[in-house]
């Protein structure tokens, strides 16, 4: 399904994305074979609420349906590929990240639709995927939109430093269809999209993509740190804000909901962190019940080892329903 040309071209690509900056990415157009590219487009699913429940529990502008092999036969097609062993070698090949793992599960993943209003704060990824104790390496993501222009944003941004946005430096593509951004996952890979502004006259677009996430057993050590949530940050204060300016009312606008975003990311890591919290005491209560003793006590690594295989088991038998069911 991936273009041939493509593939023939693997090793220039992954030079590419080798040397690229901020961070290793490439950006490679037709890249699926353009057949294959309209038929994902053409049964793209519809906006559905129910798929927008954004970080803070609210329908937001932003649809994700991971189920992707319900929406179609073409779809289930699709979704059986990228879960192959030609498609994971594919990628290797075209970025010299080896013994990539998919997730069957696409969670985060499948189709995405944005709409006008709608961006995404710059962030970084959560790394680690607790249910099987993978390493998030890549993000790919293939673009479907036949009409898009720089002055509608959503354009996606790479950036190199966001916390200081004196020096940052951001590499910015557009969504096109049938191009693929492919980027690596790290601690320092911040990425994000302006929000969407369309004319008058396409308001009845909005930006659509298909999103891949891979995985690896290991990771370079220097890369590797403790698991960690997605960490997302707000824009900066725009340049024209400056001493001495009279604020608009628009300016007023931009500024509170600069403020609002803010307080609403403290607002969900701060549910985060209690979360993580709770869910360590109930861990250490279950612990101390299994010694039998008041003391805190850890698990063995035997005993540690048991709960991960029976966490493996479970997505295992996830998967075998799945392939079942479809």
């Amino acid at each position: 399904m991936i273009n041939p040309e493509v593939i023939s071209q693997a090793g220039d690509i992954q030079k590419t994305f080798q040397e690229a900056l901020p961070f290793r990415h490439v950006s490679i157009d037709g890249f699926l074979q353009p057949e294959i590219c309209e038929s994902l487009l053409r049964d793209f699913p519809s906006f559905d609420p129910s798929k927008a429940i954004n970080e803070m529990g609210e329908v937001g502008g932003k649809a994700v349906f991971e189920e992707v092999a319900d929406i179609s036969p073409f779809y289930r097609q699709f979704y059986q590929y990228i879960n192959s062993k030609e498609f994971l070698d594919t990628i290797s090949a075209l970025t010299g990240i080896p013994d990539l793992i998919a997730d069957e599960t696409l969670f985060g993943g499948g189709t995405h639709e944005n709409l006008d209003g709608q961006c995404l704060f710059t962030h970084v990824d959560f790394n680690i995927d607790e249910r099987r104790m993978l390493h998030r390496r890549l993000n790919l993501l293939v673009y479907l939109n036949k009409e898009w222009e720089e002055t509608w944003g959503g354009l996606v941004e790479l950036h190199s430093d966001p916390r200081h946005p004196e020096v940052n430096e951001v590499r910015s593509i557009l969504p096109l269809f049938n191009r693929c951004v492919i980027f690596e996952t790290s601690e320092y890979s911040w990425h994000g999209f302006e929000t969407i502004r369309l004319p008058e006259d396409r308001k009845h677009l909005s930006r659509k993509s298909f999103a891949i996430y891979l995985y690896t057993k290991d990771r370079p050590a220097e890369d590797a740190v403790a698991p960690h949530t997605t960490f997302y940050l707000c824009r900066p204060f725009p340049k024209d804000i400056i001493a001495g300016k009279t604020l608009s009312e628009e300016d007023v606008r931009n500024l509170r909901n600069l403020f609002i975003q803010r307080d609403g990311l403290l607002e969900m890591y701060q549910k985060l962190l209690v979360e993580k919290e709770d869910r360590l005491r109930k861990f250490m209560h279950i612990s101390q019940e299994m010694h039998g003793s008041g003391n805190i006590a850890i698990l063995s690594s035997r005993s540690w080892q048991f709960v991960m295989f029976l966490h493996k088991l479970k997505n295992k038998v996830l998967s075998i329903a799945r392939q079942l069911r479809h």
